[in-house]
């Protein structure tokens, strides 16, 4: 069941939305040679802490891990798509870029978004890769508005991207959001015809996040079982931004 938020839940989910922002900024400007991604971990757990905030990703367990995930951060390196692991191990260097997705929950209410940071100097193929997922992301929030349906926003991050050369990853979507970090609908970056394709109605709250390969969709989890890779080796990308409909257009919730 979709659950349509309030003007006064929408205003929680607000308060989550900025604090996700803020985190995502600071650990951008933190992003350079030499860093590592658990240098990260700590900043953001940090200023979780003082805005008295808890983090929606540490402790969330998924069946196919077997575990409950261990930090507030996924930070995901190059070929890596999503659920990378913190590492004091993991150095970042330049050309490399770092996808880092976050979340909390503020009041009840959660607050959920990513980025993906280029390293010092990227090459241009990875530049074009991460300004056309941002594109794809910018697009799709567009097509949030009362009266559309959910493939109008599927169907604008598959074409604008598959259009440029690139690759939609198929095996992880986007998703409702509120009460519960990930509700209902499924948010594919695609149209799955086997998925429901609901009209969009006020109060709807939508996780966009496009994930984007430089070569081929196919991804692989790593025996860790929490981080998904591309198959050839590609470089991945991944932005996301909490949507809500509204009698305005799109309200996106996770940036000023």
């Amino acid at each position: 069941m979709i659950i349509r938020k309030t003007a006064g839940e929408l205003e929680k989910m607000r308060r989550s939305g900025l604090l996700v922002w803020e985190i995502l900024q600071k650990l951008a400007g933190m992003v350079e040679e030499g860093i590592t991604t658990l240098d990260l971990e700590v900043a953001a757990q940090k200023m979780m802490d003082d805005a008295g905030a808890r983090p929606a990703f540490k402790g969330y367990y998924v069946p196919a891990a077997g575990e409950k995930y261990k930090y507030v951060l996924c930070t995901s390196v190059n070929d890596e798509i999503v659920h990378g692991m913190p590492s004091a191990k993991r150095v970042l260097r330049s050309g490399d870029v770092v996808s880092v997705d976050t979340g909390v929950q503020l009041d009840g209410y959660y607050g959920d978004s990513a980025l993906t940071i280029p390293v010092g100097e990227i090459s241009p193929e990875t530049e074009r890769l991460l300004r056309v997922t941002r594109e794809s992301l910018e697009l799709a929030i567009g097509q949030v508005r009362a009266g559309n349906r959910l493939f109008d926003v599927c169907g604008t991050v598959e074409r604008h991207v598959t259009s440029n050369g690139f690759s939609v990853v198929r095996e992880y979507v986007g998703h409702g959001i509120g009460t519960q970090l990930h509700e209902e609908p499924q948010v594919p970056n695609y149209i799955d015809r086997k998925n429901e394709n609901p009209r969009l109605k006020e109060g709807m709250v939508l996780a966009i996040e496009p994930m984007v390969n430089a070569g081929r969709p196919d991804a692989r989890v790593r025996p860790d079982r929490w981080t998904a890779v591309t198959k050839d080796g590609s470089y991945s990308a991944h932005f996301e931004h909490c949507v809500a409909v509204t009698s305005n257009g799109p309200w996106v919730l996770t940036r000023p």
